[in-house]
């Protein structure tokens, strides 16, 4: 179910600050009876520096349009509208999506004016558009359990996003911006590069979050880019990367079996795109995956299967 609110803030009370603190945080979740879940990957960014220096990273400035997915109590959503942004922000919890124009027009009363702010009360994965302008910039403290499947999903749907800038776990960021050949190289990196490239700008401390997580945090930033120059679709290109990291250590002329018919049928294609066909897949950038997929279109009938957009 998505629920859009296009909200006029209108001020609550005074504060002095515009981001929230650890103490104002806890008061929150406490008021409105929240307590954050593993099942929502909820962990809540409390040092306002954090928050300032993941706006300074994502380079927003006053007028964008920017999308930010689970805002959680809106420790992040208050740093991007202090910068002058406009913001849509998508959050699955509809306690969380009620609480957070309130909680904004309390802290930026400045904006209680204007219609800078629409929350979208929605799973991210189920959206398909957002309400009033295109955004050009997602920044976000994606949760940890959904964060490639969300992150691919809106470069997929949202062809306006001109960059993005999120915070993940620091295992997920290495994964994404890892190049070819790599040790964490994979169906994350291989994917994501089809439409940006993809570099790890800095780590954040655990003691940032509450509840304190159990694993380190970092910063991936993403700057769209035209995808490889192909006669096949995304989908198809997406499907020989599924099969060559389906079995990481395989070559590819037996992991791509299954998806050309036969192994030699795979290696007619691997040597017809100018690949190794012992290579791997972690080998290989997106683009030679690109030609991997149009020499199977060519040359064998291909399974693309269920999936193709996930992790």
């Amino acid at each position: 179910m998505l629920v859009t609110t296009p909200v006029r803030l209108v001020v609550v009370t005074d504060t002095p600050g515009a981001l929230l603190g650890p103490a104002e945080i806890r008061d929150l979740a406490g008021r409105l009876g929240v307590r954050p879940t593993k099942t929502l990957g909820q962990n809540f960014v409390v040092d306002g520096g954090t928050v300032r220096k993941i706006v300074r990273s994502a380079g927003v400035v006053a007028g964008e349009r920017v999308v930010e997915i689970g805002p959680g109590l809106g420790s992040l959503t208050l740093g991007l509208l202090d910068a002058g942004a406009s913001v849509v922000a998508v959050e699955i919890d509809p306690v969380l999506a009620r609480a957070l124009p309130g909680t904004v027009a309390t802290h930026l009363p400045q904006v209680a004016a204007t219609d800078r702010l629409t929350v979208v009360t929605a799973d991210a994965l189920d959206l398909t558009e957002l309400p009033g302008d295109a955004p050009t910039a997602l920044v976000a403290n994606l949760p940890y359990n959904v964060s490639v499947p969300v992150l691919l999903t809106f470069l997929e749907r949202f062809p306006s996003l001109e960059r993005v800038l999120v915070m993940v776990q620091a295992e997920v960021a290495d994964r994404l911006a890892a190049p070819p050949g790599s040790r964490t190289y994979g169906v994350p990196s291989a994917k994501v590069a089809w439409y940006a490239s993809a570099r790890r700008t800095s780590t954040v401390s655990r003691s940032v979050f509450w509840p304190v997580p159990n694993v380190d945090s970092a910063l991936v930033r993403l700057e769209r880019r035209e995808p490889p120059v192909t006669t096949v679709s995304r989908q198809e290109v997406f499907a020989v990367v599924d099969a060559a990291f389906a079995q990481r250590r395989k070559m590819l002329r037996s992991a791509l079996a299954s998806l050309a018919g036969s192994a030699d049928r795979a290696e007619r294609a691997v040597r017809t795109a100018g690949v190794d066909p012992q290579a791997r897949g972690e080998r290989l950038a997106i683009e030679a995956f690109a030609r991997v997929a149009e020499a199977l279109a060519t040359g064998a009938p291909t399974d693309l299967g269920p999936g193709t957009v996930g992790t």
